[in-house]
């Protein structure tokens, strides 16, 4: 039985595996999909110390190397619940349950949707949540990303330098993202900003064939011809299916305090999954170090 079990294996997740491996714990890391989180699909990240370019892949893939290289186990299976079981935690997945002292919930975020009819139907068919993973389809052709911060310039830039135009629809005049990308983006010359918008309405057949725009100040409508959308408008917590274990807030972030403390004894929260106000690498990284200090004390009674 592994002294620590943490679900999800991004940033936060492995930053924790390996201040445990490194505090002599026995810990395995659960994944539903593959390690990384939602880094990978950035390109070039800037922002993170001693490294001033490098991939979200190429980030993850060192992190994920240097804890499989400290003897983290890692198990690819979805969690879907967490119980408690006497004085321990039992993880179940779909096809099995384990046992442990002490768990990091570091479950990340997943792609929040635009609420369309037709949405979930044309992914794959036009609509998509990340343009590094299948802005190559679009070479040459027409495209739209949706959104207004970092992510959503990042998308727009990488595609700009593969689509024929890039239409990028904001529901403000504002952008929450960097405003280097931004002066970046109004430089070159296949990005077009539709500011104050939002995408109403996705006309297809079989696959996507053109978006309907509506102007949050006039109620304009307009209908613009796509091959492609990319959606980046934010980020929903992956913890509904722990509602009834820890506490989350109204927005479904698991509720925690500064030292990443749950209302559950020996449960502890990291990363993008739980309420705090700065979502960043750094931050998940912090989180993992601190969670995992915490999860080292609860098993030791060093409190």
């Amino acid at each position: 039985m592994p002294d620590v079990i943490v679900v999800g294996a991004g940033i936060a997740g492995m930053t924790a595996a390996i201040y445990l491996r490194r505090a002599e714990k026995e810990v395995v890391v659960f994944e539903a999909q593959n390690y990384g989180g939602q880094i990978i699909n950035t390109l070039d990240i800037e922002n993170y110390p001693a490294e001033e370019h490098i991939s979200g892949f190429d980030l993850a893939s060192k992190i994920y190397n240097q804890a499989k290289n400290l003897g983290v186990k890692f198990i690819f299976e979805e969690v879907t619940d967490i119980t408690k079981e006497d004085s321990f935690k039992k993880i179940i997945t779909k096809n099995n349950a384990y046992k442990c002292k002490a768990v990091i919930l570091a479950t990340g975020s997943r792609s929040r949707k635009l609420g369309l009819d037709n949405e979930s139907e044309l992914i794959g068919k036009g609509v998509s949540y990340c343009a590094t993973c299948d802005g190559a389809f679009f070479k040459n052709k027409k495209v739209a990303v949706v959104g207004g911060g970092n992510t959503a310039l990042e998308y727009a830039l990488y595609l700009s330098d593969i689509a024929e135009i890039v239409y990028l629809v904001h529901r403000s005049g504002i952008f929450r993202g960097s405003a280097a990308t931004v002066n970046l983006l109004k430089n070159k010359g296949n990005v077009e900003f539709i500011d104050n918008s939002v995408v109403s309405k996705l006309n297809a057949s079989n696959e996507l064939e053109s978006i309907e725009i509506t102007n949050n100040k006039t109620g304009d409508i307009t209908n613009i011809t796509v091959d492609g959308l990319f959606v980046a408008i934010g980020r929903v917590p992956a913890n509904k299916r722990f509602a009834k274990f820890v506490k989350l807030d109204d927005a479904g972030y698991i509720l925690s305090d500064e030292n990443c403390h749950t209302n559950v004894s020996g449960v502890f929260a990291a990363g993008d999954t739980r309420n705090k106000k700065v979502h960043q690498l750094i931050t998940a990284a912090a989180d993992g170090a601190i969670a995992a200090t915490e999860a080292i004390k609860f098993i030791t009674g060093c409190h």
